[in-house]
């Protein structure tokens, strides 16, 4: 009696795992490209007419109605000194409304920006000497680098502020 080989089944390629995708919004400051993760992006709209506060740090431009929310509208550029000297803000500008902890910020940013797509591999973290020493949490997330020899600064839009300045945000004071 012949015997019969039971054929094995041959083992499966194994298939690479998808790389895990980060979306990001991405904007203009200075000559540079930033962005911010998509899941901290609450809206992007044309900047509306901002009211300045009193005693705030001059990168906070005052304050906003967003759809009914009262926002304060920061100015990343004055923030992080990168607005070439005799460049002033263009009169129609966009605001990136954000939700960094327990506040929105509404981000003025010249041109529209736009959402990008990429593998969360090609963000490195930010090295420790672009990081801003006097803030206590670091706010870069880290560098993203593409494929075409640029690079896009990912923010964490939650360690953005120090506490001191999320405290001097229009209507975050403390009454004494």
């Amino acid at each position: 009696m012949a015997e019969i080989e039971l054929a094995t089944p041959a083992p499966k390629p194994e298939r690479a795992k998808p790389a895990e995708l980060v979306q990001l919004i991405v904007f203009r400051l200075g000559d540079e490209d930033y962005g911010i993760r998509i899941e901290q992006v609450k809206e992007v709209t044309v900047t509306p007419e901002v009211a300045r506060m009193p005693k705030t740090p001059p990168f906070i431009k005052g304050i906003a109605n967003l759809r009914g929310d009262i926002i304060a509208i920061l100015d990343l550029e004055e923030r992080f000194r990168l607005r070439p000297v005799g460049r002033e803000l263009p009169e129609r500008t966009y605001t990136v409304a954000v939700e960094a902890a327990d506040y929105t910020l509404g981000l003025v940013v010249r041109e529209v920006p736009r959402p990008f797509t990429l593998p969360l591999s090609q963000i490195e973290p930010a090295p420790e000497f672009v990081q801003d020493a006097s803030a206590r949490d670091k706010y870069l997330e880290g560098i993203a680098k593409l494929p075409d020899g640029g690079i896009i600064i990912v923010l964490d839009m939650r360690k953005l502020l120090t506490p001191s300045e999320v405290m001097k945000l229009p209507g975050k004071e403390t009454s004494s």
